[in-house]
């Protein structure tokens, strides 16, 4: 007889079936995974934040400019990105999916979006 991995109880049904009912399938995969879950919860809600900030600027042509203290007063994090891009040139970009800032002299910054 085979039990569910979850609460025990004996499972019928298809062979190789491990879990007796969806519920038990979800309790069991959340449980083996809760400790990763809360770290990368908190990564993808950073970089949404970042890409919602680098969002609220206007575009023209691609591109538009603003200050390092704009977006810390929205709350941009500049640890959190998810690529890094650098030009022939040497220049790096930083992006956030999409969307990307090349730090320029004097604390400003270019806000770009990837086509």
């Amino acid at each position: 007889m085979k039990q569910c991995l979850e609460c025990g109880t004996e499972i019928k049904g298809r062979a190789d079936k491990k879990f007796c009912s969806d519920h038990c399938r979800n309790a069991y995969n959340n449980n083996l995974n809760k400790d990763s879950k809360n770290l990368v919860r908190n990564i993808n809600n950073r970089l949404r934040k970042n890409y919602r900030i680098l969002d609220s600027f206007e575009l023209k042509e691609g591109k538009t400019r603003t200050t390092k203290t704009r977006l810390l007063d929205r709350g941009f994090d500049f640890e959190y990105l998810t690529n890094l891009y650098t030009t022939k040139k040497g220049s790096t970009y930083y992006f956030v999916y999409d969307l990307g800032y090349l730090p320029l002299d004097n604390d400003f910054y270019m806000i770009v979006k990837r086509e």
